[in-house]
């Protein structure tokens, strides 16, 4: 197991104003640090003729995030950027490219005379504990294989495998990486001797997250096009270890064995239909010859050939998952809606309740499916990541909603509502007062009242524009929620030594 023996933070340990400092020299040769892009870092690493490709972002934030971690004045890590250690390149429209890492390296004197490009060459003041040796032919660098000299650390953690991910065809759980220290990069391994380099942000994020696509999958939900051409002879293949390289070399989780299943597509297309009882078929045309399909849903579904059929069904987005019984193929994923005319909520004392003839449950899945409430003329999405303005679970009306530091109700006393819920083909409207006083509620157009504040409601076709990410009930297979790894990082350029 390997331990920090000194912490140097990254502009005390990367030193430029004195060249070939005698501390950081050994005989002929100097150490510092070099922005390496990523075919060259991993070239002497791999046994893969496909260059690794710079990393193309469409974020705007997420690529500049490089900065390196450090121990805080509390002696605990802190993390440093998603990007920690690498280096970049703005491009268009605010977003930018990852090229590679900034790493230390191993040069002699001469050699870094003779280089054209220095590749922002910095001093460091002492020998680091692991480096890329450098060679340089015509004026052009040359990085051969990381020297560790503390020697190879093994980790004795777990890895799983899915290829049903948002951020790629595959992706690698791994548990009991390195701790305290930024991920420079990351090796994946297979049984049948090819090797895989793995770059900030597209394959690595954080807590062990590693994922990459090889061609099926073409874009992440962020809008990135994955690169795929270094990843494509993967699929089919067997994972047996993967390495993360950091300041300290290399630390290794080995006697994995870690199947890629076959890819063919990305999705399947599922026909939507209506809800309570009746049937959907898909397109099983895209499912290989020798492909043993079993179809699941959620309770209250059946899958039989390419038909899926339910009862008492509520109106929602559902996931249907064809999986090959042999194991040979990945599993395959496709949404689908059922939907409703009906409203089975109504207005009443501050909160919508179940409508006249609708039960408990009808009215519990239409609050889980509130994509949106527009108020007077103001859309507001629903979710996450929207404003609750009608809370999922009670019904109520939130008057004290606030969309950032705006109030969504401004005082003026009096407002429309209008609800737009997934599955539903009607939105449902009415009115209130600042007071949320009740009426009774009618369908249509046709209002009755009381001698109380007067509510209006009535019920409209859905637009097309209702969002299908928000809560819904009954269905099981949500996308699954992907954080990719940002490995915790190591105090720039820290020295480290072996447990005696």
């Amino acid at each position: 197991m390997k331990k920090i023996t000194s912490v140097l933070c990254a502009a005390a340990c990367v030193l430029s104003a004195v060249p070939f400092a005698a501390n950081a020299a050994d005989g002929d040769k100097v150490y510092g640090t070099m922005n390496i892009p990523y075919a060259d870092f991993y070239a002497a690493e791999l046994s893969n003729s496909v260059p690794v490709d710079a990393v193309s972002s469409a974020t705007q934030n997420k690529w500049k995030g490089n900065s390196t971690g450090k121990i805080g004045d509390d002696g605990k890590w802190q993390n440093g950027g998603l990007a920690a250690g690498t280096f970049n390149e703005e491009g268009e429209n605010g977003g930018g490219k990852i090229l590679g890492v900034t790493y230390p390296v191993e040069i002699s004197k001469a050699d870094l005379e003779k280089l054209s490009d220095k590749m922002n060459f910095t001093e460091l003041s002492e020998k680091p504990v692991a480096y890329k040796p450098v060679t340089v032919e015509n004026g052009k660098a040359s990085f051969g294989k990381l020297v560790d000299t503390d020697g190879e650390e093994t980790l004795s953690g777990e890895m799983t495998v899915s290829s049903l991910t948002s951020w790629g065809d595959y992706q690698i759980n791994v548990k009991g990486i390195p701790a305290n220290c930024d991920i420079y990069g990351v090796i994946v391994k297979t049984k049948e001797g090819t090797d895989y380099g793995m770059r900030a942000l597209e394959n690595i994020w954080r807590n062990g997250q590693i994922a990459w696509g090889t061609g099926v999958k073409e874009k992440e939900p962020h809008g990135n096009t994955l690169s795929s051409e270094h990843y494509k002879t993967s699929a089919g293949q067997t994972i047996t270890d993967v390495t993360f390289i950091t300041l300290n070399g290399y630390s290794t989780l080995s006697g994995q064995n870690g199947y890629l299943p076959l890819k063919f597509a990305d999705s399947i297309t599922v026909e939507n239909g209506k809800a309570g009882k009746g049937s959907v078929t898909y397109d099983n045309s895209v499912l290989p010859a020798d492909f043993k399909a079993k179809g699941e849903v959620a309770d209250g579904f059946t899958v039989s050939g390419n038909t899926v059929s339910y009862n008492n069904a509520q109106p929602g987005v559902y996931t249907l998952t064809v999986s090959d019984e042999n194991g040979k193929y990945s599993a395959v994923r496709g949404s689908f809606s059922l939907t409703s005319d009906s409203i089975p909520v109504k207005y009443s004392d501050g909160k919508l309740v179940a409508a006249d003839g609708a039960s408990l449950t009808d009215a519990a899945n239409y609050l889980k499916n509130i994509s949106a409430v527009t108020v007077g003329e103001k859309r507001y999405a629903a979710g996450r990541r929207g404003v609750t303005i009608i809370d999922s679970q009670t019904g109520e009306i939130k008057l004290d909603a606030k969309s950032g530091e705006e109030n969504v109700f401004d005082g003026s006393g009096k407002y429309k509502l209008t609800v737009e819920a997934t599955g539903y083909e009607k939105n449902y409207e009415f009115e209130i007062n600042e007071q949320a006083a009740v009426t009774t509620t009618a369908t249509g157009t046709t209002t009755t009242t009381t001698n109380k504040p007067t509510t209006t409601t009535t019920t409209k076709k859905a637009s097309s524009t209702s969002k299908t990410d928000s809560p819904k009930t009954g269905s099981e297979s949500a996308a699954l929620p992907f954080t990719f790894l940002a490995l915790a990082g190591t105090a720039a350029f820290a020295l480290r030594k072996k447990k005696d």
